[in-house]
């Protein structure tokens, strides 16, 4: 199921009821709006932050201007899209940079929220806008949290400051120092959590913040809790003055409650999603962009950016230059895949097109093995196959086949999508034809 799947189908469904109509009458738009309630409260929207953005939309709604205008339903999904950016922040909530460095970031919440993961995360990001991370082991209570930090922080190319099982406000102290001295710009301090909020754990979260200068308190909350993430944010809050959330495990929850309600509740912005298992996917919140994925308008700046990520502009102008003169090859084929890996796969970029939401993609219908599969029957020809697929006889598929573990079949269904992509590029070259997905 795709973020936010069953909230946005609920949404889709109520509001395709209202779109073809010449005019909508002030009873339809009401109960099209109980309707979106149910929705929010079924998605675990906290109820009184539901009530009140049915009751903001609502005022907006009925108002005469829209009542007579010339779509109306279209009005009251336009103002349904800007309440949802408002609930949740109306824009991206950056990182605070201290006016002298280094900026100590202190990652707090729950244990099983993935805070240590997410510090590594947070550090490739960081890595990534020209700035020197250095990962601080704070948790010294969990079993092998030190050895975890330290996992984390070299897939994330990061180095982790520990002093094992010492006071962890002397350690958040020598490790700013040694940052200092060292020309790290950043600190993230990754601190213990437990199975619940307890004073111990409050009192040294606080004694932290009052013996080093941190510059953000960033709350880790697992987004599949629904209603109980909320009020997670909520206690810390109350306790640390957070500056900020980061949601993850988005990519498992449908329902997205936590996502609507944190900054209505908190008053505190959520900074980050987490949106999947690799050290890479962690992403900046756009509420605009959210609250668009959310009506399945898509998220189409974010495929952008992920584009730009995967594919360098010299590799993007030797590709059109290729193009240019029909020289798309099965190497081409192959770079083409590896770069919608490095954006997600298949199913991540679908998620961020407009108005795929009504083709009810399950996550079974992309099947991402397959293109594994594809994969290891490119790399298992030679150079001049893949530069001239139509040498590629019988004889030449059965070794094909056994070097890759697949069969002739699926060689000759790659072989025949290849020659499909081939005309497709010429035809996209030449201005006519439509698009049509290779797998």
């Amino acid at each position: 199921m795709a973020l936010f799947g069953s909230l946005s189908e609920r949404l889709n469904h109520i509001f395709s009821k209202l779109t073809g109509r010449g005019k909508l009458t002030e009873l339809e738009i009401r109960q099209a709006m109980r309707e979106v309630r149910i929705a929010l409260l079924e998605a675990d929207v906290n109820i009184k932050v539901a009530k009140q953005f049915i009751a903001d939309v609502s005022e907006k709604a009925v108002g005469q201007e829209i009542l007579t205008s010339l779509n109306p339903s279209q009005q009251v999904i336009k103002i349904v899209n800007e309440e949802l950016i408002a609930l949740m922040g109306s824009k991206n909530a950056k990182l605070e940079v201290a006016s002298k460095l280094p900026t100590v970031i202190m990652m707090c919440g729950l244990q099983g929220a993935g805070k240590t993961t997410l510090c590594g995360k947070l550090a490739v990001l960081l890595k990534k806008q020209g700035k020197r991370p250095l990962l601080v082991a704070g948790d010294i209570y969990r079993p092998a949290a030190i050895d975890q930090l330290k996992v984390v922080g070299g897939k994330a190319g990061a180095e982790v400051f520990e002093r094992g099982t010492q006071s962890v406000v002397k350690t958040a102290k020598e490790a700013v120092e040694y940052a200092r001295r060292n020309g790290f710009d950043t600190v993230i301090i990754d601190t213990a959590g437990r199975l619940h909020i307890d004073e111990a754990l409050m009192t040294e979260l606080e004694d932290i913040t009052k013996a080093v200068e941190v510059t953000e308190i960033l709350l880790t909350v697992d987004a599949m809790t629904g209603q109980d993430a909320v009020n997670v944010a909520e206690t810390f809050n109350r306790r640390l003055s957070i500056t900020g959330v980061i949601l993850t495990k988005l990519d498992g929850d449908t329902r997205g409650g936590a996502c609507l309600a944190i900054k209505a509740v908190t008053g505190k912005p959520i900074k980050f999603i987490g949106v999947g298992e690799k050290i890479t996917d962690l992403e900046p919140f756009y509420p605009d962009r959210m609250a668009s994925r959310i009506l399945g308008m898509g998220d189409v700046l974010s495929l952008i950016e992920k584009a730009q990520e995967a594919v360098t502009e010299e590799q993007a102008k030797k590709m059109q230059e290729r193009l240019k003169k029909s020289q798309f090859t099965l190497s081409d084929y192959l770079e083409q895949f590896e770069a919608m890996k490095r954006m997600g796969g298949a199913q991540a970029m679908l998620s961020m097109m407009p108005n795929m939401g009504k083709l009810k993609i399950g996550e079974g219908d992309i099947d991402e093995k397959k293109l594994e599969r594809t994969k290891a029957i490119i790399l298992s020809m030679t150079a001049e196959e893949r530069e001239n697929p139509a040498i590629v006889n019988s004889s030449r598929k059965r070794r094909i086949a056994q070097g890759s573990g697949t069969t002739v079949q699926e060689i000759n269904q790659l072989l025949k999508q290849y020659e499909q992509m081939k005309l497709l590029m010429k035809q996209l070259k030449g201005g006519k034809g439509k698009f049509r997905m290779p797998f």
